[in-house]
């Protein structure tokens, strides 16, 4: 983790440097190789830690990692930008939430590959009101995550920002034929997911209007949103069957996940029936909102979206039950008609994706 800011950064957003380099953090003077110490004392891995671990010839302290990748597997790698008042809200989650959730959004792309994680870069953009110790927590909820996942954390960055950002970077590792990417998916297929959806978007909610946390459903419902499960020993279990055609996460929204799944695979896709969480049903009936829209425009579920071959899908279905105690729940079909459809009894209609698009409000370059 080489915290040394380059020369061509900009001054205005650099502290003065003099013998040692110094950030203000919360109101006082912070020096970098303290908050980097106290960050590499939460990350390094204990002695004998795990295969993983072994991989890793230099970890935090020198100017990049360096680690050891396997010769039968492919390497995986995923990046994902967290920003405070867009993916979260730090005004309203404990630090240990926040980096939980950061963490997890990136394992879940590493578990919609097939592969298990590996390694784990942070850069931390720090605004001038977070302390040392809110930071420390924020990297302690993340570690719980990456060791329950066998994942390590190399190095990363710290800069000033005007906001809390987080950018993620995760290195897996998957043999070559268990490799899942979007656009395996065919004609006839049936898409499922790993678990309900809705709940994410349902805890979102709650945050965003005060609701009282004493409720089960609430509970539940918060939980989902800021200390979501990657199905990583999921995806790794799915990947193995050439019955899956196709896999990705569910992290946009159904409506908007399954048309990219399908628009990969150069299919179109019916929708038949939505698994709404019941705590996700209770809050939106609680809050006058409507469930199935949680559940089809939501995201933030980070279940695993699949496609399986139709004659295996039943099997397939019964033995990931007994292997997960959970279900593998059918949603829909592809089909060879582009685009997606909402079947709702005998009758069929276009749907449109409305789950998250970052740049939805930005207008396209033929208008700029």
């Amino acid at each position: 983790m080489d915290q040394t800011p380059p020369s061509g950064r900009d001054p205005a957003a650099q502290v003065q440097r003099g013998d040692q380099d110094d950030r203000v953090v919360g109101g006082r003077s912070l020096t970098e190789a303290s908050l980097v110490a106290a960050i590499r004392a939460i990350v390094e891995p204990p002695a004998g830690y795990g295969a993983a671990a072994r991989k890793i010839a230099l970890g935090i302290g020198d100017d990049a990692a360096a680690w050891q990748p396997s010769r039968s597997h492919l390497s995986v790698v995923t990046t994902d930008a967290l920003i405070d008042g867009v993916h979260f809200l730090s005004a309203s989650m404990a630090p240990q939430a926040i980096g939980h959730r950061a963490f997890a959004a990136n394992l879940s792309d590493i578990a919609a590959m097939g592969a298990r994680p590996v390694l784990a870069t942070v850069a931390l953009g720090i605004p001038p009101a977070l302390d040392e110790r809110w930071l420390l927590d924020m990297y302690r909820g993340m570690m719980t995550l990456a060791r329950r996942h066998a994942t390590q954390i190399v190095g990363g960055d710290i800069v000033r920002a005007p906001v809390l950002t987080l950018s993620i970077t995760i290195i897996g590792e998957v043999a070559r034929q268990r490799l899942k990417r979007r656009s395996g998916g065919r004609p006839g297929d049936i898409v499922a997911v790993t678990g309900p959806l809705g709940a994410s978007r349902a805890g979102l909610e709650t945050v965003r209007r005060s609701v009282p946390a004493g409720d089960a459903a609430v509970a539940l419902a918060r939980a989902a949103y800021e200390r979501p499960t990657p199905r990583v020993a999921e995806g790794r279990w799915l990947a193995a069957s050439r019955n899956v055609h196709a896999m990705m996460d569910c992290s946009d929204g159904l409506s908007t996940d399954l048309e990219r799944l399908a628009q990969a695979s150069e299919c179109g896709a019916v929708i038949e029936g939505v698994p709404v969480d019941p705590s996700a049903e209770a809050i939106a009936r609680a809050l006058g909102d409507d469930a199935l829209r949680y559940a089809l425009h939501g995201g933030e579920d980070f279940e695993l979206l699949v496609a399986v071959a139709p004659r295996a899908f039943d099997h397939l279905a019964r033995r990931f039950a007994g292997r997960f105690d959970r279900p593998l729940i059918g949603v829909g079909l592809l089909e060879q008609q582009a685009g997606l459809r909402l079947r709702s009894g005998t009758t069929i209609t276009a749907l449109a994706a409305g789950g998250f698009d970052h740049l939805a409000a930005l207008p396209a370059a033929s208008t700029l």
